[in-house]
């Protein structure tokens, strides 16, 4: 039963009465107004809080989100979680933007972001600028994004808290006489501060539009006094920043704090009665304190007269007689906090020589006045303008001010793929088959791989780096898994060497990851292939079929002009043969183990008995028979069996040996984690899945068959007739059976009738 209009409207009216009660609490709670007296009790009970510049703020903000270790082939890296987006919803299909927009990958990056602000924070200041170059795409603008979406959330938590100061004037009607000029005589409420006042009490109120600190309003040498004081007593760490110690009143303020030091002859008590300190919250919205500028051709700050504003009218004589300016643009909106330059260099030097001195000093020159740049620059340029500004003559003199980091491409298929499995599939208003996003993450990284020099390596690797192909390089970086093509001995050298492999280029001028396709244009291959007419899914080879087209586009991208060189790098034909192959195994290992021919757990659990096994025969030690509870020598027949089925087809020493020595290399580097035989040797078990299934070739070509008829009867609606070849009912049931298990996979009726036929056509061809 629904509720009448009118029932409906009284509990709106009551939700809305509900609201309003918890956003006054809040307020309250929030202490989003006080006094001068009531902002130092504050700044006193957490002076390395309440005392902070943007530098310590925006590093302490990194802190407050916390980190995790991640660990990749080439060792343990950190991730800062603020890059997560944790406070934003998840991001469901068709949903709402959120977490989607969240940065994957770069921890390198990060971690110089971070050592940056702390560097900052040492020095006292943010006095150069964090300039992240790279690639066209290559995350540069979301990095900053997540800080900047970071600063806004962590502004409204109490950690985060941020004060200003205005200046308050009372009307004549709420205390007697003209109020702070020229009335020497005293009233009851000259003890209370003017702060907590009523808007109709209030005549006039001036906005300090620079945030400055409330205890500038104290003279340099007593606040210096009284800051360290309030640190010690608190036991801080750090040092107070050097903003809040030497830091003055911006012009207009100076300005009216001199007026009304002087009409109250000199009582800073007085004074200090006008002040209101307002809590405010940073917002890129609206330009506090987070700003993100592009290339424009113009000085980032300006100043403008107010004394004609309307509302001055109601101020103190003295000060309407005062010509007041307040100064305004982007430097002054991130006053604060952080101000990203996007595209700095694409601007003619001219109209950023500015910054030398700014950075340098802290400050910018107006015409009437300087101001104090209390905020963290962060820019952003691609490769092309950064090599043309190293060749200008004022480089030097630049470079000393700025923070160069490296932005690359990622080189983790499995890192790309989440861009797209976050950024694009929930969007994408058709069902999403499995691979579709791998295949295109696959040969976006393929396009940045970079050949190995040889020559940077020891004897005994270098011929193994020669000989390592793109495909090969990018599973090193992505699973940490060598070729199996390799001897055990080759194998371990080159796992060893992924971390030097990785930082091969970090010191040239084009390293690893600054070519190669970008995640802009994968994203436009991806939407497009959403679009296909020929597949009713997101299909992987529909993916395929719209990368075949981009690389015809040679004429736009400079990686499809790179000269293709051996081991398949810069060679796009190659790249697209290696990820067909791959989604085509792939393809054929699901299928394997949906069809139900072989429990997956069979040869699992040989493997399991041929490891240990093979333990025990390196030992020279009996293993215990589970049956009969005997202790017998390992079975030589048995691991004999297995050895061949993965390849070795000759008895071999060393290669047991080599299976011993990599369980005890995984268990170094895991140090009490449960060895797991499916994670330290994916490879054999897949050589012993493959040889299985060779010798069920043919029954698994039949299933396929089977499989096919019925998802086309599913999806066309008929049912074939018995001259075409109908199911009979036990095919049927195996083959339903079967696509039971491809649907909790992540297939629907459509995209398992691609897989199905399409692995049939290339792999089974001959059992058709």
């Amino acid at each position: 039963m629904t509720d009448s209009p009118d029932d409906r409207a009284k509990s709106a009216l009551s939700r809305l009465s509900d609201i309003a009660a918890r956003v006054e609490q809040r307020f309250r709670e929030g202490r989003r107004v006080l006094s001068f007296q009531e902002s130092l009790e504050l700044f006193a009970s957490d002076p390395a809080r309440y005392g902070r510049d943007a530098s310590h703020y925006v590093r302490d903000m990194f802190d407050f989100f916390g980190t995790e270790t991640i660990d990749r082939p080439w060792g343990r890296e950190t991730r800062f979680k603020l890059f997560d987006l944790p406070w934003e919803p998840e991001v469901t299909q068709g949903g709402s933007h959120g977490r989607d927009t969240a940065l994957v990958g770069h921890e390198e990056t990060q971690a110089e972001v971070y050592r940056s602000l702390s560097n900052f924070v040492q020095e006292g200041r943010a006095n150069r600028l964090i300039l992240m170059h790279g690639p066209n795409g290559s995350a540069k603008s979301t990095i900053a994004s997540c800080i900047l979406r970071a600063l806004e959330h962590y502004s409204t938590l109490a950690e985060g808290a941020l004060y200003r100061f205005h200046w308050v004037f009372p009307s004549k009607k709420t205390v007697r006489g003209a109020i702070g000029f020229g009335e020497s005589k005293k009233t009851p409420t000259d003890t209370e501060s003017y702060a907590h006042l009523d808007d109709h009490q209030i005549d006039a109120r001036l906005v300090i539009e620079l945030r400055d600190h409330p205890l500038f309003l104290l003279a340099p040498a007593e606040r210096r006094e009284l800051v360290h004081h309030l640190y010690n007593a608190a036991g801080c760490k750090e040092a107070p920043p050097d903003w809040l110690i030497s830091g003055k009143l911006s012009h207009k303020s100076q300005q009216v704090y001199e007026a009304l030091l002087s009409s109250y002859g000199g009582s800073l008590a007085e004074t200090l009665r006008h002040v209101q300190v307002e809590r405010y919250f940073i917002s890129r919205r609206y330009r506090v304190g987070a700003v993100t500028i592009g290339p424009q051709l113009s000085v980032d700050a300006g100043e403008r007269q107010i004394t004609a504003d309307r509302s001055l009218s109601a101020l103190p004589t003295s000060l309407q007689a005062t010509t007041l300016f307040e100064a305004f643009g982007e430097l002054v909106e991130a006053a604060g906090g952080v101000l990203e330059l996007s595209d700095l260099l694409k601007r003619p030097l001219d109209h950023y020589r500015y910054l030398q001195l700014s950075l340098e000093t802290g400050e910018v020159h107006l015409p009437q006045q300087t101001i104090q740049t209390n905020l963290v620059m962060i820019g952003s340029c691609n490769e092309v303008h950064l090599h043309a500004f190293r060749e200008h003559p004022e480089f030097p003199s630049f470079r000393g001010r700025f923070e160069l980091l490296r932005a690359p491409y990622l080189r983790v298929w499995t890192d790309e793929q989440k861009i797209y499995d976050t950024q694009v599939a929930p969007f994408v208003h058709r069902h999403v088959a499995p691979h579709a996003t791998a295949v295109a993450a696959q040969f976006a990284v393929l396009t940045r791989m970079r050949q190995p020099d040889p020559k940077r390596y020891p004897d005994n690797l270098a011929p193994i780096l020669s000989q390592l192909a793109a495909h090969e390089k990018m599973d090193l970086y992505t699973k940490g898994t060598p070729p199996d093509r390799l001897d055990s001995d080759a194998r371990k050298l080159l796992v060893a060497n992924i971390a030097a492999l990785y930082h091969e280029t970090d010191a040239a001028s084009i390293f690893e990851g600054s070519s190669g396709v970008s995640p802009r244009e994968i994203r436009t291959v991806v939407l497009d292939a959403a679009q296909s007419v020929e597949y009713a899914c997101l299909s992987p080879f529909a993916v395929l079929a719209e990368i075949d087209e981009l690389c015809k586009r040679t004429s736009e991208y400079d990686w499809l002009r790179e000269k293709p060189q051996s081991g398949g790098y810069h060679d796009t034909r190659s790249f697209r043969d290696v990820v067909r192959t791959r989604l085509l195994d792939s393809l054929e290992d699901e299928l394997r183990i949906a069809s139900g021919i072989v429990d997956e757990a069979r040869y699992a659990d040989l493997f399991d008995r041929y490891v240990a096994n093979v333990s025990m025969w390196v030992k020279g030690e009996k293993i215990r028979n589970p049956i009969t509870g005997e202790h017998e020598p390992p079975d030589e027949r048995m691991m004999r069996e297995v050895e061949v089925l993965i390849g070795i087809k000759v008895k071999n020493d060393d290669a047991r040996k080599g299976i011993i020595s990599q369980i005890a290399a995984w268990a170094i580097d895991h140090p009490g984690e449960r060895i797991q035989n499916h994670v330290v040797f994916p490879d054999l078990l897949r050589k012993l899945r493959d040889a299985v299934f060779a010798e069920r070739k043919k029954a698994l070509s039949a299933l396929l068959r089977h499989l096919i008829g019925l998802l086309r009867e599913r999806v066309s609606g008929q049912t074939e007739d018995q001259e075409a070849g109908a199911l009979r009912e036990e095919q049927r049931r195996t083959a339903s059976l079967a696509f039971d298990r491809l649907r909790s996979m992540g297939y629907c009726e459509r995209c398992a009738l691609d897989a199905a036929t399409a692995v049939l056509r290339a792999r089974y061809s001959e059992h058709s």
